[in-house]
């Protein structure tokens, strides 16, 4: 942070001298500097060793000071330090959509993460749903009970809040859709009527009645409400509804055999998810699935490779606690691969749809489309063509299988025993035709499922 020089004692070796001379100056009349980081940690140190209810009184204050001044990112770290929930919860509160829709969702969840930490989730009904929200969007469903059940917990312990809370419960409800598309319909009403018109919340509203309006099998009255969405996300800078709204009305458009449409929603929402830096968020599976169909039926299967190939990296984000966006993204990318006459990768990708509808089975249409597609692929010889068949299991492994990190290390990371890691990993090597790790991540990078960056 900035701050006045000070005068330096006569104890501070010449090194530490040196750092204040190098201190970045923010002030025309040199009366402002920014110091170096490492003085910057030594002062902090040496501080918190003598007095550490100072640095706390300090923070409050540097805290106080960045909220008045506008720098609420920075206002947080300084509340964070300070120990201040109250002032950390109402920061977050404001601040995590917007961080989250602007493409920094690890900020926002880096922020939930310490609340968690010091086990005040209950104790802010909304942070609670906050975080569970994210937690979905992150495609892990354990973290999504314990935060959603936080924040009914949170909410029933202070009941003069609860009406107040029930547009954001009934939001999540809708988000989560546990009882069907029916209720999934009905809670994203609620939200949508309880919710500041217009808001980024008001947009995820619309865009959940829209999706739960097509899964009914209702698409004319769906596509309109995902226009609103799309154009209301647009507008207020919720790239990631936005992005998820153009992507469904661009399944719709496919569905109607509309392909011009579908192939210019499915470039707006590669545009904003390209903008708004969304690559590894839970839409752009979705995303890219389409667009692989949409460059498939106009006979670019060069292009189509590249959009399977993103999916594919990106399918460990689809799991049931997201169910309906899971289901979708694996049945477009079943038929990409059918497409392809890749038989044996449509059945994967198909299995992996139905395991997560025996989860939540009340999917509407979708349910009908996932037996038709099982029917054509029961009347078809087992092809491969293209970039392995690889289950969701085993693409959570790749980025980690690509490091130093051993089986054991790998394990820790993913929850899993080194044995259960040591048989993925077999199964990958056998599936890519590799006789070892190095030979296994090479054909990896060559299929483009480790992306040219890793």
């Amino acid at each position: 942070m900035s701050s006045r020089p000070a005068a330096t004692p006569a104890t501070v070796d010449r090194g530490t001298v040196l750092l204040v001379r190098t201190g970045v100056p923010l002030h025309r009349h040199r009366e402002w500097y920014r110091y170096h980081h490492l003085f910057r940690d030594l002062l902090g140190a040496e501080l918190d060793r003598r007095d550490p209810d100072l640095v706390r009184r300090l923070q409050a204050r540097a805290a106080a000071w960045c909220e008045a001044n506008g720098l609420l990112e920075l206002a947080i770290d300084h509340a964070q330090a300070a120990e201040d929930a109250d002032q950390v919860a109402r920061l977050v509160e404001s601040l995590a959509f917007p961080a989250y829709a602007s493409g920094r969702a690890r900020t926002a969840r880096r922020w939930f993460q310490w609340f968690a930490e010091r086990g005040l989730i209950e104790r802010y009904p909304l942070i609670a749903l906050q975080g569970a929200f994210l937690q979905v969007l992150a495609g892990q469903p354990a973290d999504v009970e314990r935060w959603a059940a936080a924040a009914e917990r949170g909410a029933a312990a202070r009941a003069p809040a609860r009406a107040a809370m029930e547009p954001w419960l009934a939001l999540l409800r809708a988000l989560l859709c546990r009882d069907g598309v029916d209720q999934m319909r009905a809670d994203a009403g609620t939200a949508a009527a309880g919710l500041a018109p217009g808001s980024p919340w008001w947009a995820t509203a619309l865009l959940l009645q829209g999706i739960a309006a097509v899964l009914a099998g209702e698409a004319d009255r769906g596509d309109p409400v995902l226009a609103r969405a799309a154009e209301v996300a647009t507008h207020v800078g919720a790239l990631p509804a936005a992005s998820a709204a153009l992507a469904q009305r661009a399944l719709v458009a496919i569905e109607r055999l509309d392909w011009m449409k579908a192939e210019a929603l499915t470039g707006r929402a590669l545009e904003i998810a390209r903008t708004g830096q969304l690559d590894d968020y839970e839409m752009s599976p979705l995303i890219h699935a389409v667009a692989a169909r949409t460059a498939l039926h106009r006979g670019d299967v060069s292009r189509a490779r590249e959009h399977l190939a993103r999916a594919v990296r990106l399918r460990p984000l689809l799991t049931a606690a997201l169910p309906y966006l899971a289901v979708q993204a694996h049945l477009e990318l079943a038929r990409a691969h059918l497409a392809l006459a890749d038989v044996a990768g449509a059945r994967t990708l198909l299995g992996e749809a139905r395991s997560i509808l025996r989860q939540r089975p009340d999917l509407g249409i979708l349910s009908d489309q996932t037996a038709l597609l099982q029917s054509k692929l029961d009347s078809l010889r087992e092809t491969t063509t293209g970039a392995p068949a690889l289950t969701g299991a085993e693409l959570r492994l790749l980025p980690l299988l690509s490091t130093h990190f051993t089986f054991r290390e790998i394990g820790e990371r993913l929850y899993l025993s080194q044995h259960t890691v040591k048989s993925q990993a077999l199964s990958v090597y056998r599936k890519l035709g590799a006789s070892s790790r190095s030979q296994a991540i090479q054909r990896l990078r060559q299929t483009g499922l480790l992306g040219t960056g890793s």
